[in-house]
């Protein structure tokens, strides 16, 4: 039986994040974005309320909650400002390497220090002519005896200005592809490691993104997260259990715009009426709400089947697509409704508008999302009804269904002849009998 209804716990994890949310993101949210500066005392904030690192196994010192834990967390941050959300929720994405790992004590060593510090961690595998083709990266790991150099650049890294850590993938051979991918920790302070000036963004402007270069790193055995072979799996298995949370990105943000866009169709006047006496506006503000809760599902179901052990993929692609495309669909609905005050950066819509562009493309573009489901779909997915040629349309003007009719379907045309044996050749397109199939009885 399905339950939608929150435990206390959650309850009290999404209320506290609200609260979080309106009293401390809220009110510096547009200073910093003008500023275009990652406010990094906040994200310590979230670290101290508890509402960083949500993910992280209890064994090691974290709070073992799950992606739908963190769904609510982030649904609250975004709704106040999807860059900080962004920022918050990278550790997350970070973090998930170290816990997907089978090199132990990589996972003893940095787990704990992440669980019990403020230390803050990202994740590398776009480079600066690699972004959605993870396969297609540069970024060189040659093998030093037990140890690995690195030598290249990674690019459009969340919090790489500010991380203490970095979960970085690199490849022993560009020309093999996904098979070359491996996995390594890198600490910030190692020799050799530079991070480069903060890359203006449109929107999100308080997540600070910039490159990471490497010269000559020298990465321990005992810090290789994945060896080559297995990186393009770890990176693809991390996004998988990420992904829905960029949903949640999107259902806060989108839920924001559809709260303004309410009360501002309610106290502003035109034609002697409220906005909100017109029918467009109404219609509107139905297919905003549509948007944000279907969203919303969508994003629970994928967060649902990765905390319960399922595979995620299929979700969490349809979740970040769905969700990150109706949420600037949401906020340009409520411009709309705003009009020309919409447009001004003296209101809060064009700031969500500019925000929203960004998940889009992050984590893996909606384009790339409706390959994983394309493929899936045409390769993987089990169909409950019979092929074209085997669907049995059994007209009753032509036969009584007894229980010795015998059918057969013309698969060229779909022509159905009744009788113990198909016809010699279909009355309608001509093919001989060899293009019949028995579709009645099953």
């Amino acid at each position: 039986m399905l339950n939608f209804s929150l435990t206390p716990e959650q309850i009290e994890l999404r209320d506290r994040s609200r609260r979080f949310a309106l009293e401390e993101v809220l009110p510096i949210a547009w200073h910093y974005d003008e500023k275009d500066e990652l406010p990094l005392y906040i994200l310590r904030r979230a670290w101290e309320e508890g509402i960083m690192n949500l993910t992280l196994p209890r064994k090691y010192g974290g709070r073992g909650w799950g992606l739908l834990e963190c769904a609510l967390v982030v649904e609250e941050i975004s709704a106040a400002c999807a860059g900080l959300a962004t920022s918050i929720f990278d550790n997350s994405l970070g973090a998930e390497p170290l816990m997907l790992t089978r090199n132990g004590k990589v996972r003893e060593k940095y787990l704990p220090i992440l669980a019990k510090e403020f230390k803050l961690i990202c994740f590398a595998t776009s480079e600066p002519l690699a972004g959605s083709d993870v396969a297609g990266m540069r970024c060189k790991a040659e093998k030093a005896g037990d140890d690995y150099i690195l030598n290249g650049t990674k690019y459009w890294v969340t919090n790489s200005g500010v991380a203490d850590y970095f979960s970085i993938f690199a490849t022993i051979d560009a020309s093999q592809g996904h098979k070359g991918i491996a996995a390594f920790l890198v600490e910030k302070g190692q020799d050799g490691v530079t991070v480069g000036r903060t890359i203006p963004k449109t929107g999100q402007r308080s997540s600070n993104t910039a490159g990471v270069h490497f010269t000559n790193v020298r990465v321990p055995a005992e810090n290789v997260l994945a060896q080559p072979g297995e990186g393009f799996v770890m990176a693809m298995t991390t996004f998988a259990r990420t992904r829905p949370i960029i949903g949640s990105f999107g259902v806060g943000a989108a839920r924001t715009a559809m709260e303004l866009a309410i009360d501002y169709a309610k106290k502003r006047r035109a034609f002697g009426a409220r906005l909100s006496d017109f029918q467009a506006i109404d219609f509107k503000i139905a297919e905003m709400y549509q948007k944000v809760e279907t969203a919303r599902l969508l994003t629970w179901k994928a967060a649902w089947e990765n905390d319960s052990g399922m595979d995620p993929t299929i979700s969490a692609s349809i979740a970040k697509f769905y969700a990150t495309e109706v949420a600037f669909e949401v906020v340009s609905e409520a411009l709309q409704i705003f009009g020309g005050y919409g447009y001004t950066r003296l209101f809060p819509l064009e700031k969500l508008l500019r925000d929203m562009r960004l998940p889009m493309i992050y984590e893996g573009t909606s384009e790339i999302q409706r390959v994983v489901v394309s493929r899936y779909m045409l390769e993987g997915y089990k169909p409950v009804m019979p092929p074209v040629e085997d669907f049995p349309l059994l007209a009753k003007h032509d036969v009584h269904l007894e229980k010795d009719t015998v059918a057969w379907r013309c698969r060229i045309c779909g022509h159905t002849h009744y009788g113990p044996e198909p016809p010699e050749e279909c009355p309608h397109c001509f093919f001989p009998k060899a293009a019949f199939r028995k579709v009645w009885p099953r």
